[in-house]
């Protein structure tokens, strides 16, 4: 049986280790940073179920916006663990980036085109535009599963990956309609960007993980270094050319999982390092039609019925949670197996949810149709 639960501080070297798999904005490899990160994630969890704060509209051009509020918590850190305790993988929710008080900061991928009538030619440029966003959306990141857990039976991966989905439905109002996730582009060996090498480190003097280090705690040195004015990437290297907006090898299967829900590249990409930003609307994702509710007995393991994935049953995986939309301290779902039309606990399972006869329990199947 495995867990999919909040992270608690037991957590913290267990996190660390993952975190050096990934060591970025969302998880960084830095004991202090991931004790705070797992603090806001508690005092997260603990709001129980409370909206989030909506930000005012924007103003008129040429009228003054309000002084900007600060951020609620809103940061939701979730670990994947065995039966035994292990924790195997990570992945993360913020309710709400991209504020008046913390912008959202990309480079815009746009294409102009130029015409000469003496040569009867139409030439199509590519454009890397510095931009801004200060309308709120909620973040996915933070996703690692631990290197010996990849192509499990179990898909491991996909569990922790969708378990983040699952919350977000069942906690609807506490999120912002539109999600992101920033992917990983091909790196080099030794960690770097090659975008970074060529646009960051010359305007900032900052190396790529100098970088990625104060972005945690302040991003406006983007706006106040990086250039202003579009670039021309014809004038980049190919080596850099060809990893804009390019995914890295390990990360193909989380976008193909994203395109799989109804995420699409609205052609921003990272600053640092270039790699794209897939988008979708909460309200608009297929997956909101693959939840299920159901009363708790009516998953119970009948007498004599085959354990899912055994003869008799087919082998669909499920992520089960309790329905109780204020039950966010200490939220835990189980990844469990089931039918194609439901999933199937025994009375451990149940235990484990601590669940009871006549509640009702929230289920998403791990592969749903998205069509």
């Amino acid at each position: 049986m495995f867990l999919l639960r909040s992270a608690q501080p037991a957590d913290l070297p267990a996190l660390l280790r993952l975190a050096a798999h990934l060591d970025s904005v969302n998880l960084p490899h830095d004991v202090a940073a991931l004790e705070a990160l797992v603090a806001l994630s508690q005092v997260s969890f603990a709001e129980r179920g409370r909206p989030r704060s909506v930000e005012p509209p924007l103003p008129p051009v040429g009228v003054a916006q309000a002084e900007a509020r600060p951020a609620r918590p809103g940061t939701f850190l979730f670990v994947l663990a065995s039966d035994t305790g292990d924790v195997l993988g990570t992945s993360l929710v913020v309710a709400e980036h991209g504020t008046p008080a913390d912008p959202h900061h990309f480079l815009r991928l746009a294409v102009e085109e130029r015409y000469s009538p003496r040569l009867q030619r139409v030439f199509r440029h590519q454009l890397l535009t510095l931009g801004r966003s200060f309308s709120p959306h909620t973040e996915l990141g933070g996703l690692v599963l631990d290197p010996r857990c990849r192509r499990s039976p179990q898909r491991l991966g996909r569990a922790i990956a969708m378990v983040r989905f699952l919350f977000l439905l069942q906690h609807r109002p506490r999120f912002c309609d539109v999600l992101q996730a920033e992917l990983l582009p091909p790196l080099e060996p030794d960690g770097t960007s090659r975008l970074w090498e060529y646009l960051g480190r010359p305007f900032t003097g900052l190396s790529y993980q100098e970088a990625d280090r104060l972005s945690r705690e302040d991003r406006l040195f983007i706006t106040h270094l990086f250039p202003s004015v579009p670039l021309y990437t014809a004038l980049m290297p190919p080596a850099l050319r060809e990893v804009l907006g390019a995914v890295g090898p390990e990360t193909r299967p989380v976008e193909h999982m994203l395109r799989q829900l109804g995420f699409t590249f609205q052609g921003h990409i990272d600053p640092f390092d270039g790699g794209p930003h897939l988008e979708a609307r909460l309200d608009e994702l297929p997956l909101r039609g693959a939840l299920r509710t159901f009363p708790c007995e009516a998953l119970l393991r009948a007498s004599g019925e085959a354990p899912a994935g055994e003869e008799g049953a087919a082998g669909q995986l499920w992520l089960v949670t309790l329905a109780q939309a204020d039950a966010m301290a200490g939220w835990l779902a189980l990844l469990c197996a089931g039918t194609l039309e439901r999933p199937v606990l025994d009375a451990r399972a149940v235990e484990q949810l601590g669940a009871a006869r006549g509640d009702a329990l929230l289920a998403l199947p791990l592969l749903p149709s998205t069509r």
